[in-house]
């Protein structure tokens, strides 16, 4: 499926907002449209940002106070329509902090799963069958190539080699040397 440029998603949330007001005000005070807004709202939270949210939720706050003033209904104090009007915004600001934030960490966690597929992938390389010679100890890669047994391993993990004997290897290695006797 293709994205939606923000660009389109910042027009289709405004022309929503400005549908919203009209019905609102031609249906008057008494229906009341306020749950309407959060759609554009929220859709700009969740496809473009925080910033166009808290963009929108102030042009939402904005058109339903003009929408409710042209609409007829009149308050008993000026008080009450700036209330009403602050407590909208207040709403609708904190429903698309939240829808972005839950966006955040969507993709916070996308991209940790990501990683963690790329790190199984590559524990997954050093889990198969390892064809390796049975006189020199190397190791044929993906592509036919025989590498020594710590280069393919360094290089197919984050595996780092330090060299020494084991009792039995040093053992050999003292007679061959003459500095032991068996």
């Amino acid at each position: 499926m293709k994205k939606i440029p923000k660009w389109l998603w910042g027009l289709i949330t405004v022309s929503n907002i400005i549908i919203i007001g009209f019905i609102d005000l031609i249906t008057g005070y008494e229906l009341n449209f306020f749950l309407f807004y959060f759609l554009p709202v929220s859709l700009a939270a969740w496809f473009i940002g925080l910033g166009a949210s808290v963009g929108l939720s102030v042009l939402s706050a904005i058109v339903w106070l003009v929408a409710d003033v042209f609409s007829g209904h009149t308050h008993s104090l000026h008080f009450y329509a700036v209330w009403n009007t602050l407590i909208r915004l207040s709403s609708f600001i904190f429903i698309g902090w939240v829808l972005s934030h839950i966006q955040q960490l969507l993709d916070h966690q996308r991209k940790l799963s990501e990683q963690l597929q790329v790190s199984l992938s590559e524990v997954k390389i050093l889990e198969a069958f390892i064809p390796i010679c049975s006189q020199c100890k190397k190791i044929r890669d993906e592509r036919g190539n025989w590498q020594q047994l710590e280069k393919y391993i360094s290089e197919h993990s984050n595996t780092q080699f330090s060299h020494s004997y084991c009792p039995e290897c040093a053992k050999k290695a003292m007679i061959e040397a003459g500095l032991l006797k068996e």
